[in-house]
């Protein structure tokens, strides 16, 4: 698409991109929403700088790329039940979100994406990288590529990396999941549903195993893929500032929050867009 109404730089040549011109505090034009739509699905995660939003207005901002969705393990604000803050404090050691992973994948239904925005963020530290998962699945071979295409991943929210990630939050804001099923069975390559591309859907973070086979069996595969997964050349990393928004696609991106601050606060809201089941 030729953009009109916005300006995109790329952050790497894998996945990324910077979008300037958009105030999104200000009513959006159908056009530039079209052109955002565009970004983000070319690029897998975008980012805005200098934002000055509500909860209110992350919410109306989101829903314009999807419908909302609701993360399981914790409340929402109070009076904005389909934002969640997403913190770590000064005393704490542990971040949550910080290791390779995409949002909830341990869903049935996992997220279409999600959008973050930073309320307070270190001076030095706290960044997130991406990774693409297109360009993981093109890098491997062929043979790859065929013992790969009938096999599923168990995804589980009991994983003990990603579940000690959420544990202060839970203890603050306790939602009750005690009806949803957090164990899930996806296809370990999946087609995006708008793009038709397809890309690599397991992670270190919440894949327990491959569906039929014990954790020992699926590991030595399991953790090749996850290799690849992470590699630098597939990769961004985003400096947060007070103010930067960003909108990733959990179908075809991972991200792995870095936990580099100890001793310093950092704080931001986030909007999960509800998703389809994977094929």
């Amino acid at each position: 698409m030729s953009y009109t109404t916005i300006a995109v730089k790329p952050l790497t040549p894998a996945i990324g991109a910077e979008i300037t011109r958009v105030d999104l505090s200000a009513e959006l034009s159908e056009q530039m929403v079209s052109e955002i739509r565009d970004a983000w699905l070319t690029h897998l995660v975008v980012f805005f700088r200098e934002q000055n939003l509500t909860p209110g207005r992350l919410v109306e901002v989101a829903r314009l790329f999807g419908k909302i969705g609701r993360y399981p393990f914790v409340k929402g604000m109070d009076g904005f039940p389909d934002v969640v803050e997403v913190a770590k404090k000064a005393d704490e050691k542990i971040n949550f979100g910080g290791l390779w992973h995409t949002d909830t994948s341990y869903l049935e239904l996992p997220p279409l994406g999600s959008i973050l925005y930073a309320q307070e963020v270190p001076a030095i530290g706290g960044d997130t990288l991406f990774a693409n998962m297109y360009l993981a699945y093109d890098a491997l071979s062929d043979g790859m590529k065929n013992l790969l295409s009938g096999l599923r991943g168990v995804n589980s929210a009991e994983k003990p990396d990603a579940a000690v990630t959420r544990t202060h939050r839970i203890a603050d804001r306790p939602a009750d999941a005690s009806t949803i099923v957090t164990t899930a069975s996806h296809p370990i390559v999946r087609t995006h549903p708008e793009t038709q591309r397809k890309s690599l859907y397991c992670s270190d973070g919440h894949t327990m195993n491959i569906d039929g086979m014990t954790a020992e069996e699926s590991r030595p595969l399991l953790q090749y893929l996850y290799t690849v997964q992470q590699r630098e050349e597939f990769q961004c990393r985003f400096h947060w500032e007070q103010g930067s928004v960003a909108l990733w696609d959990n179908r075809c991106a991972q991200h792995n929050a870095l936990n580099d601050y100890h001793g310093h606060n950092r704080t931001m809201y986030r909007v999960t867009l509800e998703g389809d089941r994977p094929h």
